[in-house]
């Protein structure tokens, strides 16, 4: 009986394909994770100030004092990372979705660095929209975790009565203004952070490497990146903890501007500048780092 010679150069063409996808998603995870942890309390703070309620007198107006002073007095200090566990649960596989997805992309479209704008910015939302669709259920259970709103005593129980009550739906409810925030800023984010890395190699090729220089390139893209898709952000808020209310974002969006007017879609956007500016230019940070370390770059 003779048997069929074992292909190495298959096998081993196999394990070159698979295994840095793999890696690439377990560092991009890892990446994530302290991030999320130090920086849930700021978007809490967003989702509050987001979350805005109206009185006699019009809309009431919260700083970012106010309400981190409120949330201490009503649920102590550990209110602060409040969601903290469907954020973990959405942002860590998110963060290694996004990551490992964006490596099989240039892999597979034989790109090099450094990436054009224009590749740049359509890798980053094509990444981020798969990990976005694929995560929607979880982002709806961290917003509504997040506001105060519903007092879900687990993701579990979350998902059960969501989808007992508003169905498939509810469970998907903001995906289109999410995908409308996550995707451009995600875009937007490559593209500046790859523009400004090759200006700093070029204006100072002595310290356009320097772990520093790559932090502060990742920090001016994100502040960038949030201010144009920040309106969206706040009416994927609404979508998710009034789909009674607020049904499409057509809808959303006109009537955002009639209650609030223009300041409206900025509401929150000082927490949530700082968060996700440091925590993604924190991710990308850690991810390069350990990328060149186990030889993915």
């Amino acid at each position: 009986m003779q048997c069929d010679p074992i292909d190495l150069k298959s096998e081993e063409t196999t394990i070159n394909i698979n295994y840095p996808v793999l890696k690439s998603f377990l560092v991009g995870s890892f990446s994530g994770t302290f991030s999320t942890i130090l920086f849930q309390p700021l978007d809490l703070i967003k989702t509050r100030l987001q979350n805005r309620v109206n009185n006699h007198v019009g809309y009431q107006r919260n700083s970012m004092v106010t309400t981190i002073v409120s949330i201490v007095q009503k649920e102590n200090i550990f209110g602060l990372w409040r969601g903290i566990t469907p954020s973990m649960t959405r942002v860590i596989p998110g963060v290694g979705l996004y990551f490992s997805t964006l490596y099989w992309l240039k892999s597979s479209l034989a790109l090099r660095e450094p990436l054009t704008p224009f590749q740049a910015i359509t890798l980053g939302i094509t990444a981020r929209t798969i990990s976005g669709v694929i995560l929607i259920p979880i982002t709806v259970i961290k917003t509504r975790y997040e506001s105060g709103v519903y007092k879900y005593n687990s993701i579990r129980e979350a998902l059960r009565l969501i989808h007992k009550y508003e169905g498939i739906k509810g469970l998907s409810s903001g995906l289109v203004p999410t995908l409308l925030r996550d995707a451009p800023y995600s875009g937007l984010y490559l593209m500046f952070y790859t523009e400004l890395k090759k200006l700093t190699s070029n204006q100072f090729p002595r310290y356009g490497d320097l772990l520093t220089i790559h932090f502060g390139c990742g920090v001016t893209a994100g502040i960038l990146a949030s201010l144009i898709t920040h309106p969206a952000d706040v009416i994927k808020t609404k979508m998710q903890l009034y789909p009674d209310k607020y049904k499409n974002l057509r809808s959303t969006f006109f009537f955002m501007y009639s209650k609030f007017g223009i300041f409206g879609y900025f509401e929150g956007i000082v927490p949530r500048m700082i968060r996700r500016t440091l925590m993604t230019a924190m991710a990308w940070t850690v991810y390069e780092q350990i990328t060149l370390s186990v030889g993915l770059a």
